[in-house]
């Protein structure tokens, strides 16, 4: 395959194999809903009820006996206000489990994050599913140019990619733009976010400078009053704990800058089997529960119904050298686990589609493709770093953008009805045919067959000869070729130039402020 798919996901029509294209009556377009899926199965489970209530309850003792360090005054200061037991010689802080579920009780089980463009807002929890982008690596790789650091050239066209494919369906911090001075990056990525795409964008929490910033950039981009943007979920950040059992200074004050604001907190303990967390499964679940149960009572602590998603990225590192290790049997069933723990406390989840590989192949995959089954499977809501994810998360591919989109396609496909009515089965098909025959000319078949199936973004269905006069491109060829020409075919969303001028302007201002420096 050489040309790239439409946009938003849409087929290019079928043809047939060999012969011509015959006249046949039209038949119901077949659903393309890719950007508002829901996810039709019933979640895979690794623990019964009783061990997800043991799990809970161990995480609950943890926060009463050992508790949590807490690096920000600020943070202490807002726990101690919430009635949390607050020791500031050693920043330690224990909670109560009655305040925990004070705080869970608050906490939204389904919410809406507003885009610019009403048709592409995002429901959360239940059964809605939402693909965001890798997010933060500091590096860009593609086949032609190799592994590099990333520029603001390189967000820029994640973020058109982004905008091309339908089944992205949130914005992210794609790869850092390490060509632009860290106190003004969260400006310029912000305001390529709002110019270059109406998808719901991402912020950072690299200090409430920043953050405030942001805020202003999006309410802007909104036409919204301060209360109104209060009122509104329009952007996300992910708040990762230290794990073991520490809040940082940005991510305590982060969950404070966001819960103030009203906007969503993905919290997500990174924990480690056997490295910052116990080396078993339920252990790594439970120390990761505890912290996210921490977090997420600050927030209700600062602000009751802040909308928050329970975040998990546990996974096991390689006992031989270390590194992390993902897309393994264990990342599988710990992602089994922490969607069953989001349910037991009715939150929306989120999960990651990730890979150890260093290049986008077959090793890439394979492990991406177990890390969306474990997920998706488990039934996530929000799936970070969805596409583009490479090198444990230190390197963002162009290829793998289009790679994952491929694998993305097909699981929206596969969360599509399947239907069984008497047309579908498609008995008059079978007897027109009869015996010993083929369906290639039926009716049925002619009616149906444009639209009966996925067409792939990506996968090469020719034969060896035609496939291998025609170049023997591998699939990481042709992705290659396809991100190149999904950039050619990107179209900017159209927006209000007083919107556009009050972005910039607002921009430019802060550039010449000084802007803002990040916090540490």
């Amino acid at each position: 395959m050489t040309e790239a798919a439409p946009p938003a996901g849409r087929r290019a029509p079928s043809r047939r194999r060999g012969g011509t294209e015959q006249a046949a009556p039209a038949a119901p377009a077949r659903s393309l809903a890719y950007r508002h899926l829901q996810n039709p199965f019933e979640p895979m489970k690794v623990f019964s009820q009783d061990q997800v209530e043991a799990i809970h309850e161990a995480a609950l003792t943890l926060l009463e006996t050992q508790g949590n360090k807490v690096l920000s005054a600020k943070g202490r200061a807002a726990y101690k206000a919430g009635g949390a037991e607050v020791n500031e010689e050693t920043q330690v802080v224990k909670l109560d489990r009655e305040l925990v579920k004070k705080a869970l009780s608050t906490c939204p089980a389904e919410f809406t994050f507003h885009s610019v463009n009403p048709d592409l807002h995002i429901q959360q929890g239940g059964r809605h599913v939402c693909f965001a982008p890798t997010s933060g690596p500091p590096n860009i790789m593609d086949t032609a140019g190799g592994r590099r650091a990333g520029t603001f050239e390189d967000f820029t066209n994640l973020i058109k990619l982004c905008q091309h494919f339908d089944v992205i369906h949130t914005l992210g911090g794609a790869v850092e733009p390490q060509d632009i001075p860290v106190h003004i990056r969260h400006l310029e990525m912000t305001r390529a976010q709002l110019l270059l795409s109406d998808k719901v964008p991402f912020v950072f929490s690299r200090g409430s400078g920043q953050i405030a910033d942001n805020f202003e950039l999006l309410r802007l981009a909104h036409g919204f009053t301060p209360e109104q943007f209060r009122a509104t979920p329009v952007t996300w950040t992910v708040i990762n704990t230290n794990s073991p059992l520490q809040l940082d200074i940005p991510m305590a004050e982060g969950i404070i800058d966001f819960a103030n604001a009203g906007q969503v907190l993905i919290i997500t303990p990174f924990t480690l089997a056997g490295a910052m967390a116990p080396v078993t499964v339920a252990g790594a679940l439970m120390l990761a529960h505890a912290e996210a149960l921490s977090s997420i009572t600050l927030a209700q602590m600062v602000n009751p119904g802040t909308p928050m998603i329970y975040g998990s990225f546990t996974s096991n590192v390689d006992m031989k050298s270390g590194s992390p290790a993902f897309g393994t049997p264990e990342y599988v069933k710990a992602s089994f686990g922490a969607g069953q723990m989001a349910r037991h406390i009715n939150l929306p989840w989120r999960s990651s589609n990730a890979t150890a590989s260093n290049s986008p192949d077959a090793q890439s995959v394979y492990e991406a493709q177990m890390s969306l089954w474990g997920a998706l499977m488990g039934g996530a809501n929000f799936m970070l770093h969805a596409a583009g994810w490479l090198e444990g998360g230190l390197t963002t591919s162009y290829e793998k953008f289009i790679l994952d989109v491929e694998m993305l396609q097909m699981f929206a496909e596969s969360f599509q009805p399947v239907g069984a009515t008497p047309a579908d089965l498609g008995l008059e098909a079978v007897a027109e045919v009869g015996y010993g025959g083929h369906f290639f000319g039926c009716a049925h078949t002619m009616e149906r067959y444009r639209d009966a199936f996925y067409t792939p973004l990506v996968s090469d269905w020719r034969n060896f000869g035609t496939w291998f006069n025609d170049g023997a491109a591998t699939a990481t060829d042709r992705a290659a070729r396809i991100w190149r020409q999904s950039l050619d075919a990107y179209q900017a969303p159209t927006r209000d130039p007083a919107i556009t001028e009050a972005i910039n302007a607002f921009v430019e201002r802060r550039i010449a402020e000084g802007g803002s420096p990040p916090v540490t």
